[in-house]
């Protein structure tokens, strides 16, 4: 996964854990805006999310943000 990608999805796991709390849980669609911009890039997060560690729609974005930090 590019770097990019994963400082984006850190982000966002800290914002919504800041916001709801350490229980929250998100899908990969959490990291992108409503409208289709960057299909690649949306299609990388699905592929690390559903082929590469076959997680559930939704996984705690505590979860998700350790296995980004973990290099997972």
């Amino acid at each position: 996964m590019r770097q990019s990608l994963r400082k984006k999805i850190i982000q966002v796991c800290n914002s919504k854990i800041s916001a709801k709390g350490a229980n929250v849980g998100l899908s990969f669609y959490a990291f992108f805006a409503n409208k289709n911009e960057d299909p690649e890039l949306l299609m990388e997060a699905a592929t690390w999310w559903i082929q590469t560690h076959q997680l559930d729609h939704f996984v705690k974005a505590r979860v998700i943000k350790a296995m980004v930090e973990a290099g997972l």
